[in-house]
């Protein structure tokens, strides 16, 4: 029976900014306190020109939206569906240049600069602000944000020194995770670490990142579940079904709707996910990632303040995806239907995944067929299929997930 989780509302639902000390109400001119609705006809600039600001100009587009994007590629995927200013995140005339092109500024990934983003809020209109993209930007500040919202973490240790991190791996038990603090996706900036003799080693890697360092102790988990919350300027919040995740090779390979999991871990990982959304002012989008155990405990993982990958399913599955979700939040129109209308299940393509993926679209698909499964492709227009990087994702709508779950092992795309 999993244990009751008790939420606080922080600073009014302000939102917190969190440093080494703690966590306080940021100083800035709240979306919340004075909510703007921006109508379609209307620009929206992306901070980020990549796979989910591309998509997110898919669905602005069709409720009438014009998007500029600001990213350092060249034909960024995003720039191929939107103008684009060429140009890297920290340049603060490109950045200013995108303000001057728009009526409303988000950002599609957590990494841009945060102080460009600071710059922006004074300056234009950037109803997510930029105090929870200082947090989640830094994994002890985004720790100490969920901890103040009173929602139980792994416990970890800040690492500043080889016998700090002895100190911690004796206290916090082994096996346990160093992570960098900052920066890291897809498993990089981690190291697992099992016994004594790795721990000199890790630090010896590790503490040439440059930034601070984190050990996490390791969560023996049955599940990975996320959940996304949408919450608007106005303080409406709703949340997608969750999806339960697998990974390999630490990316994320599948995402199954609905989640195997019971229907009281359901809610309480939906009504946490309110909770964070609510407590930090989010505005916008905000991916829960969670632990869970075998005896049905909870543990957020990390927080995503975006679009996420665990919630690409909802593009065809759900009354509303994620994407057009996330323009109506930051506009403040009502938010739309989440409700799931067909199990899902969404399957990354990697670089390595490509040429047997065209191969299989040229062709009838006769397990498709007698599996009574709907795979739907998403390509994100990169110039390069990279051994491990995201070129797209599948979701395969099914009668049920063992349907699409056996259509997938089936497959040769994912055999190589």
């Amino acid at each position: 029976m999993m244990g009751d989780i008790k939420l606080v509302s922080l600073f009014n639902g302000e939102g917190a900014l969190c440093d080494d000390f703690g966590c306080e109400v940021a100083e800035r001119e709240d979306a919340a306190a004075s909510p703007r609705t921006i109508l379609p006809g209307a620009t929206v600039g992306l901070l980020g020109g990549g796979q989910l600001g591309r998509m997110l100009a898919h669905a602005g587009n069709r409720l009438g939206y014009r998007f500029v994007t600001l990213d350092p590629t060249p034909d960024s995927p995003c720039g191929q569906t939107a103008a684009q200013i060429v140009a890297a995140y920290d340049d603060a005339d490109a950045a200013r240049e995108l303000a001057r092109r728009s009526d409303v500024i988000t950002y599609e990934f957590e990494n841009v600069d945060a102080g460009v983003a600071a710059m922006l809020e004074k300056e234009s209109y950037v109803p997510q602000g930029s105090s929870l993209l200082h947090t989640t930007q830094h994994r002890l500040r985004e720790k100490r944000a969920i901890e103040a919202a009173g929602v139980q973490v792994a416990p970890y240790a800040e690492i500043v020194s080889l016998e700090n991190l002895r100190e911690a791996a004796a206290s916090l038990g082994l096996p346990a995770v160093l992570k960098t603090a900052t920066g890291g996706y897809d498993g990089k900036g981690q190291w697992v670490l099992r016994a004594d003799d790795e721990l000199e080693p890790a630090w010896n890697e590790a503490s040439r990142s440059g930034t601070q360092l984190v050990l996490e102790k390791f969560i023996v988990f049955d599940k990975e579940i996320s959940v996304i919350a949408a919450r608007s300027p106005s303080g409406e919040v709703k949340t997608f079904p969750p999806a339960e995740n697998i990974h390999v090779h630490n990316i994320l390979h599948l995402s199954i709707v609905p989640a195997r999991i019971g229907a009281e871990v359901m809610k309480e990982a939906e009504k946490l996910a309110v909770s964070i959304a609510e407590t930090l002012g989010v505005v916008g989008l905000i991916a829960v990632e969670l632990f869970l155990t075998a005896d049905g405990q909870l543990f957020v993982n990390e927080l995503a303040p975006r679009p996420h990958n665990s919630g690409h399913y909802t593009m065809e599955a759900c009354r509303t995806s994620q994407f057009e979700q996330h323009i109506r939040a930051i506009c403040n129109l009502p938010l739309g239907d989440p409700a799931l209308l067909t199990p899902v299940v969404m399957a990354n393509i990697l670089g390595e995944h490509m040429e047997p993926l065209l191969a299989w679209m040229a062709s009838r698909d006769e397990a498709a067929e007698r599996l009574g499964v709907e795979p739907k492709v998403h390509l994100y227009g990169k110039a390069e299929a990279k051994h491990k990087r995201k070129m797209g994702h599948l979701n395969v709508l099914a009668p049920n997930v063992e349907a699409a779950l056996e259509w997938i092992s089936q497959s040769n795309i994912w055999r190589v």
